[in-house]
Order: structure tokens, then sequence, then C-alpha cells
């Protein structure tokens, strides 16, 4: 068929040249590939550069002022150009923008070919076309960042800005050269006129003193210019890869868009994932305990944020620390996209380095959590990250020793089930999201997913049989961890609101007769992915068409923070919608919410941002400057990992993927979908696709409809196949010894209702002999033609037609409400 490698036999099949490369293990998370482990057009999608430490401007954006361009056909820069052909020259009062193809992070540098006057470079960066000019976005409470001044002096040649002003996140670079004043205040000394010029306009690279000495001697007949062949950025993200587009996983379907969607997930956490000495300085933060005298508006990439040599953060341009409540979405992201586990692993260990004495876990890494900063749910998302951690890198020998820690960890959780059987939650602290506290439903059903999930790392601990097991670990009450489970699933009852079809946010103001009653989009998502409904309910699916009911034109709203469309939150609903098997209604949110993102006004059009108005507006509304909003956050890429899991269907079940399941769904907006991902062990993938039966030479032959998979998975893994509309115990169940090959075709079913139709549906095996491997790389690999009994052919069914997507109104801002919503300032910690 189209799945996998170009090869003559079936035999001499699958993935040999890389299995000659990566030995026992497919990718070492030590030392992650060089190469994509799974070559193919899909490779067109990959946002990450070819070269990290040498990325150039795609084009000019704006000129103004005394800029003059040689060499340039219409201003545009052809990216990769090494501007051999042509330079810049920025005279006073000139300021020049270019523009990068994607959002991009690192060190600026140029190649200055000329200076006159010794010339100052202000540089401002901003990931938005919307708020580009002479300020930088904003990474702290002031309104902006500072630009940058670069003291060019008389070098010419190569000159970069100084490696802790490395820039986690930008699209467009603006540089300008300021107007020397004539004139000065009547009483003041030029000495006096030119430090405060120097110290009010921007933040320095180069000390004051030092721009002084020659301004000194021409002020104020200078006349500064700076002639520039190129200008380019070091990037210093994903550090733990030398090829950021060696990609250890990938996706590729029959929908442009969800294939835009999932790379850009990917591409997002990579920037996301920095060298820890580059981390966010939080300088307004932490003036009154470091006594920092940087004006308003400075920033700094220079503290250290972790150990090792890549960490994962909550984002690109701001907050480059650890933030525990992005791992939920971020960790499986990143183990099916780049496998960059290593980074993942060292922001949970400064999360443990910094438990507090009585069990809590931090709210977030350094420079944070030096001031007892706590949140109920980051601390359960900290244990929801040492779960995903271990079941994806199979790192049994890291959970035993971080188990003592573990234990306490989540015993501070479970002393919060009181008599409510609900977690009452005292910390306020969220994702800024309004009305956390109390008896909380989001608090409460991350709790009862962590409860299984610790109990099942209790059983990955007593399954080790490595020679480093041995050491006694602590046995924890597993049959209390139960009887919270059952009591928890009786508690959240009381939060049902038969009105509304959907779980109130709380027992208080937000209850369903509550003067303040609100119907949480996090708290609903969660109670399905919890699992806290037994196969007969209804109320999942409840849930997730009520939550459907409430899009509009750009996605899910979250109504427990007024204005607000928020990626996080919306992640969750993809996978509670996959847990009520309406994974229709997943990929449709992706397709409206995450295409939004991409392709919005003010949006990169190549990473996923933090949250935006429910208008559409890129402002996110938890800060009232809208260039704060991050663009390249981790807890937007939840399509990355649900696209994988949810509709590919290829879930690990033990830890390292010895077992795992593939349970496809493709969906009404999917014509055909492939994908996969390697772990140590080996690789995993999937292709399917809907076909048609024909058996005869012509179409008039053509009779029942059907959808084939064609699974592959590792040597020494144990593997069971099913389809992800169906009951998982209930419907078709097949075991996969591991390396082989299988076929499957599921019949549909033209009688009867659509449950009629889902009831007689029916599958069998295919031969894989009869499954040609010729066209892996091709465009049109779906295509291929599968050959069936008694002469038969299953084709593409061209007859499919991707569903014209519901049309939907704006959300309304509350700009009163929007006022009052404004996270609190970082200085709350004093």
């Amino acid at each position: 068929m189209w799945l996998f490698t170009p090869l003559k036999s079936l035999v001499a099949i699958l993935f040999i040249p890389l299995a000659a490369t990566f030995n026992a293990a497919f990718v070492d998370p030590h030392k992650l590939p060089v190469e994509p482990v799974f070559p193919g057009p899909w490779d067109d999608y990959i946002k990450a550069p070819v070269n990290k430490s040498f990325i150039t401007p795609a084009r000019i954006w704006q000129i103004e002022g005394n800029v003059t361009t040689t060499g340039y056909n219409d201003l545009a820069l052809q990216n990769g150009n090494s501007m051999e052909d042509g330079s810049i020259l920025i005279g006073e009062g000139g300021l020049i923008t270019v523009e990068f193809d994607e959002n991009i992070s690192g060190r600026v540098c140029f190649d200055v070919e000329s200076v006159t006057d010794e010339p100052v470079l202000h540089l401002a960066y901003s990931e938005s076309s919307l708020f580009v000019g002479e300020q930088t976005d904003a990474t702290n409470d002031e309104k902006w960042d500072l630009p940058l001044d670069l003291h060019v002096g008389n070098r010419t040649g190569f000159v970069c800005v100084d490696p802790e002003f490395i820039r986690g996140g930008f699209k467009y670079l603006t540089v300008y050269v300021d107007v020397i004043p004539v004139h000065r205040k009547p009483n003041a000394s030029r000495r006096e006129y030119i430090v405060a010029a120097l110290t009010s306009a921007a933040q320095k690279v180069l000390g004051v003193g030092d721009q002084m000495s020659a301004l000194d001697d021409k002020w104020p007949h200078s006349k500064p210019s700076v002639g520039i062949r190129q200008i380019w950025v070091n990037c210093t993200s994903f550090p733990s890869q030398s090829n950021g587009r060696a990609y250890s996983g990938y996706f590729y379907s029959s929908s442009t868009l969800l294939n835009r969607i999932w790379y850009a997930g990917a591409y997002t956490l990579q920037l996301s994932t920095i060298n820890p000495k580059e981390g966010s300085a939080l300088i307004s933060a932490n003036r009154y305990l470091d006594h920092n005298t940087s004006p308003p508006g400075s920033w700094y990439s220079n503290f250290t944020v972790s150990q090792g040599t890549a960490v994962t953060t909550d984002g690109a341009k701001r907050d480059r620390l650890v933030w525990p409540g992005d791992m939920y979405i971020a960790i499986p992201g990143i183990a099916v996209s780049t496998y960059d586990m290593l980074a993942v692993r060292n922001a949970l260990d400064v999360i443990y380095e910094r438990q507090y004495a009585d069990g809590r876990l931090p709210y977030a890494g350094p420079p944070l959590s030096y001031h007892d900063e706590f949140s109920d749910t980051y601390h359960l998302h900290a244990l929801l990250g040492t779960y995903d951690y271990v079941l994806y890198s199979g790192d049994i020998a890291w959970l035993r020793q971080k188990w003592p820690a573990y234990i306490r960890a989540l015993r501070v959780s479970t002393l919060k089930v009181d008599s409510k059987d609900l977690m009452h939650v005292t910390s306020t602290y969220d994702w800024n999201r309004h009305g956390m506290g109390g008896h909380n439903i989001e608090a409460t059903a991350i709790l009862h997913l962590v409860l299984k999930r610790s109990i099942d790392l209790f059983g990955f601990l007593n399954d080790d049989t490595t020679p480093d097991s041995s050491g006694a670990i602590e046995a924890p009450d597993v049959a209390l961890w139960f009887n919270l489970r059952q009591r928890i699933e009786n508690g959240i009852k009381s939060l049902y609101c038969y009105e509304t079809g959907l779980y109130s946010d709380n027992l208080g103001e937000r209850h369903c007769f509550g003067p303040d009653h609100v119907d949480p989009q996090d708290g609903n998502s969660w109670a399905l992915i919890a699992g806290m409904h037994n196969r007969s309910s209804q109320i999942p699916l409840s849930v997730s068409q009520q939550l459907r009911a409430r899009w509009n034109a750009f996605g899910a709203p979250a109504p427990e923070f007024p204005n607000v469309m928020s990626p996080f939150a919306s992640s969750f609903e993809l996978q509670a919608h996959c847990e009520a098997g309406n994974h229709d209604a997943a990929v449709e949110l992706m397709l409206l919410m995450w295409g939004y993102l991409l392709s919005g006004p003010g949006f990169t059009n190549s990473t996923l941002a933090e949250g935006f108005r429910v208008d559409g507006h890129v402002h996110y509304p938890a800060y009232p400057v809208p260039s704060r909003n991050s663009h390249a956050h981790g807890w937007a890429a939840g399509p990355t990992s649900v696209l994988m899991s949810c509709i590919l269907g290829i879930e690990f079940r033990k830890p390292g993927g010895v077992e795992y399941s593939v349970r496809p769904a493709l969906t009404r907006w999917l014509g055909w979908a492939r994908g996969g991902f390697a772990a140590e062990i080996g690789y995993f993938e999937i292709g399917v696709k809907r076909i048609l039966l024909e058996t005869s030479g012509n179409s008039t032959g053509r009779r029942e409809r059907g959808t084939v998979a064609i699974v592959r998975g590792p040597e020494g893994a144990k593997g069971l196949f099913g389809w992800g509309d169906e009951d998982e115990d209930e419907g078709f169940r097949q075991d996969i010894v591991g390396g082989e090959m299988r076929a499957w075709v599921r019949w549909e079913s033209s009688d009867g209702d659509e449950e009629e139709k889902r009831t007689n549906m029916r599958t069998e095996e295919l031969d894989v002999k009869d499954v040609n491997c010729s066209k892996r790389d091709d465009e049109m690999c779906f295509e291929e033609m599968i050959p069936y009994r008694d002469g038969g052919m299953l084709v593409y069914d061209y007859t499919y037609e991707e569903p014209i997507m519901e049309k939907r109104g704006p959300g309304v801002v509350d700009f009163e409400a929007l006022a009052e919503g404004y996270a609190k300032s970082l200085q709350w910690m004093r």
C-alpha cells in the first residue's frame, strides 16, 4: 500500500537504513537523530529552519526615513540570501523592519559593511505584525519591553547582540538609528544631555559610559549611519537538536490545514525548549529581592532555570522558565514529534528539587519558587507530567528515584478531599482563570485522573525487573486511592446541572443555581478525561455536545475566564470529545480554532499562541497589554498529541511502549491520514484511508465502502488493534505481535440508521503480501490500490468530500469584565 519505505521485498521491510543508524534504539534521547526518522513529503510542513545558526529575513516589511537599499527587486530579500548582491544603508532617522518566514528565536547578528560617526542601532522585536514598531513586545508588567541599543562603534564585519539578549520569540525585527539632537536645554551640559538621552531611550547592550566617549567629541554635529550586508539570527532554541528538522514523528493527511496545525504545534514546542542558561530573568518580579537597578521594561535571557543542556519551558518569548501547568499538553507533543525527553526530565527535576518541606510542588521553577508560590492544579499537573515522562521514556530508574517525593506530593492533594467528596482547593492560582478555590470541579477531576495514574505508576515499579530495581520502594495505600476515586465520582455528581447538561464550577456562587453560575470549559473537559462515568452513562456524550454548542466563529470559549479563547483549556476539550467518542467534534475544533490561530490577523502562521479574545482579536485578556501575548506557547500544542493518540490512535499502555494500542478514528473530516513516531524501542506507524471495493475494470463495478488500516509496531513490543469509534472492550480487537505489519478493512453497512450501521460493521484482515509498499514518499500515496479476493481491488474512495464547516458568529467582548479580569502583577509574590 502507501505506508512504508520503498523496498523491493516485503521480507526486507520497513526502515532498513534507519535500523543501521539507530541499532538497538531507534531514538536515543541522549543523542537525537540528525535526519528525519520518517522522511517524506510531509517534511514540507516543518517550520524549523534548515540552518538554525543562520536564519535570514524573508522580506522587508517597512521602511521609514533615511534608508537606502541597493540590489533588491521591490525590496524583496530572498530567504537564505547572503546579501552579497545588495545592502541596506540606515542613516540618521532611518528605520527598517524585516520579516522572517516563521516565528523564530535567537541572537541577532549583522554583517556591517560601513559605518560613519559610530552609530548606535536600536533593535525592537515583535511576534505579531500588529505591534511592529520602535518598541519591543512586552514580557513583563510594563507596556513595552525596551528596545536594545547595539553600539556598533567603528566596527565592520560581524556584529551581534550580547548572549544575554537572546530574544525568545519574534517574527519582525525593527532596526533604526535615532536623530542626534542639535539643540539642548539652555542650562544642560553636553554630557548631561547625552546621559539622559542614552538612559531613557532603550536597554543597553553596552554601557552608557562606553557610548559617551565617542559622542562627546562629535556632538551635536554627528551624522551616524551604518551599511548592512546581511541580517541573520543564530537560533539557540531546541539545543538538543543540531538539525531542528530531524523529527522523530510525523503526521500527514488529506487535510492540509490539519497538517499545518500538527507541525505548528511541534515547532511551538521546539521554540519553547531552550538552553537552561537562557531563561527569563523576570527583572520586575525580582527587583525587591536582588535590588537590581535595571530600568522598567528591561529584559534579559540569562537566568539559569534548570540543570542540564535543554529544558522545556512555558513559552519562547515570555515565561522562559518551567511551569508544570504546560506539562500535560507539552510532554506528549514532544514525545511524538522530536522525542526530546531529556528536556522534559530536566523540567521535572527542577520542580521536584524545589519541593517544599510539606510536600507541595512549586507553582513554577526559578526564578520563581522562592516565595512559597503554589497552585493546587499546577501541583497536580506536575504529577501528570511525571506519568507521561515515564510512559513515553520508559525511565523507571528515574521514577524510582522520585517516588518518595511523588508520594509526599500526592498526599498533599488527597488530604484535601473532604466530607463533600470533592477536593477543597486552597490556592487561587491556576492558568489565570477566575473562580479558582473551594470545591472546584477542575482540580477534583484532575485529582481523579492522577489517582488512576498513580496506581499505574506503582504497577510499573512492581513490574520493573532491571538490575537497579532491587531497592525497596514505599508501598502506597492503593486501596485508599481506589476509595478516593469512588468518592470523587460520587461527589462530582453534586456539580452537575441538568438544566444545561454541563458541570458547574464549584459548590459556591458558581454552582448551578448560584448568583454567578458558570459551567467551565476546563472542568467539564476534565470530567470526561478523568473517566468518571461508566460505559452506559449518557453524560459524556451530552457534555461533549453541549461544549460544541457553545463554539463561536473562532473556536471554543472558556466561560470560567470571561472574554478568553484558551488553546490550553481547548486542548483539554479536544481530549474530552475523544473520551466521549465524539472524534468528529475534536477534529472540527482543531480546524476551527487552531486554523484561526495560524491564519487569523496578527498571528504568526507558524506557531501557536497562548490565547486570544472571543471576538478574534490577538489580545489575550490575561494582560492589559496586547503585545504581551506569547505567540509560541507550549500549552497551545494540544492537537500535536491528540491527532496521534486520538485520530491515528497510537497510545502507549506500558512504559517505553512495550505495550501499546492502535485505535484509529478517521472522522468525517478526513479521507485519509497516516503518521507515527519513534521511541527508544522502535517505531510505531499507521495509515488509514477510505476505500471502495472495485470488482471490475470500470467504476460501475464498485460496491462496498470501507476503511483500511495498516499498522506496524516495533520488535519486542506487544500491541492491540481496534477501531477508535467502537467500544474498546466489545468492539473488534486483535493482538499485534512485535515487528509484524498487519492490515485490516472494516466494511460499512448501508442499511438502517447510523447506530444500526455502526452495529453492522464488520472487520476482516488483509493479507500483507497484497499490500504494495512502493509509494511511501509519493504525494499521491493514498491512491495505492490493494488487491482483494476474487479479482477485486480496494481503491481510494474519491466520492469522499470534506464537510462544510458550520457558520458561527464571533464572540462579544464584555469590556467591563475585561478590565477587571487582568492577571495580577508578577510582584504579587512580595
